[in-house]
C-alpha cells in the first residue's frame, strides 16, 4: 500500500486554499471611470460662448490640460487630489489659470471647484442612478442621475464602455435655459463636459422670444490622456 506523508496533505489543502482565495472575484466599483493618481492628465478642446447683454457676446475656442499635480489628507483623513488647470490658444504654451481637487468619500466623486463642492458621480454606476450633486452645500438640492451607459463618441473618439451624467435639462422657453451634462469613459475619467446656462430677456416687449440676454455655452471633449 502507498504511504503518503502527512506534510503532503498539509501542502495540498494549503494549495487548494490559496487557489480558492486567488480566484475569489473582486467587486468592480467603477472607480476607474474616474481614475485618480498623481501624474495622470487630460487635455481638451473647449468652445465657448459668453453672452454679456442683448447683442452683445463673444465666442472663442481654446484648449484646458488638467494634470493631477499632489495628494494630502484633509482633516477628515481623506486623502484629496490637487488638479492643477492650464489654459493655452495653441497646445504649445500653457499658463496656469487655477486648480481644483477631486476624491472619493463614501463611495462618491466629490469635486472641489472655486470653493464649491459638487457629487459628479457614484459608484458603482447604475443607469437611472439619481444623488443630490449638493448634499455637501447649505444650498438648495440639485439631482444629477446616470442617463445613459455604453458606447459613445466624443469627437473624433469613440468610447465602448463609458456614461453620461444628466445634471440639468430644462427651458421654459421665457426666461431661462439650463441644459448640463458630463460624460465619463472607464479607464480615462471626464471625456466630455457640457454646460449652457442663459436666461432670456423678460421685457414685456421681448417677453417668450428667447432673446438671450445673458450667460455662457463651454463645451470641453477630450483629445489626449495619459500620464506624465
Amino acid at each position: 500500500m502507498l504511504k503518503v506523508h502527512p506534510l503532503y496533505f498539509l501542502s495540498l489543502l494549503a494549495f487548494l486554499f490559496s487557489c480558492t482565495e486567488t480566484e475569489k472575484p473582486k467587486a468592480d466599483f467603477g472607480l476607474d471611470y474616474q481614475p485618480l493618481e498623481v501624474g495622470l492628465f487630460w487635455e481638451y478642446e473647449v468652445a465657448e460662448t459668453i453672452v454679456f447683454g442683448e447683442s452683445d457676446e463673444e465666442s472663442s475656442t481654446f484648449f484646458l490640460k488638467d494634470r493631477v499635480d499632489y495628494t494630502f489628507f484633509n482633516v477628515e483623513n481623506e486623502l484629496v487630489y490637487v488638479v492643477v488647470r492650464e489654459k493655452s490658444t495653441d497646445r504649445t504654451n500653457w499658463s496656469a489659470v487655477g486648480s481644483y481637487t477631486l476624491q472619493y468619500r463614501n463611495f462618491a466623486l466629490v469635486r472641489n471647484f472655486e470653493n464649491k463642492k459638487t457629487v459628479n458621480l457614484v459608484f458603482p454606476p447604475e443607469l437611472d442612478k439619481a444623488w443630490d450633486s449638493q448634499i455637501f452645500n447649505s444650498g438648495d438640492p440639485d439631482e444629477y442621475e446616470i442617463s445613459f451607459l455604453g458606447k459613445m463618441d466624443v469627437g473624433d473618439q469613440s468610447f465602448s464602455k463609458s456614461l453620461k451624467v444628466l445634471q440639468e435639462e430644462e427651458d421654459d422657453e421665457i426666461t431661462f435655459r439650463d441644459n448640463r451634462y458630463e460624460v465619463f469613459a472607464k479607464g480615462i475619467g471626464l471625456v466630455e463636459q457640457y454646460y449652457e446656462v442663459f436666461t432670456y430677456c423678460s421685457r414685456n416687449d421681448c417677453l417668450g422670444q428667447m432673446l438671450v440676454d445673458s450667460g455662457r455655452l463651454t463645451h470641453l471633449k477630450i483629445i489626449a490622456y495619459g500620464r506624465l
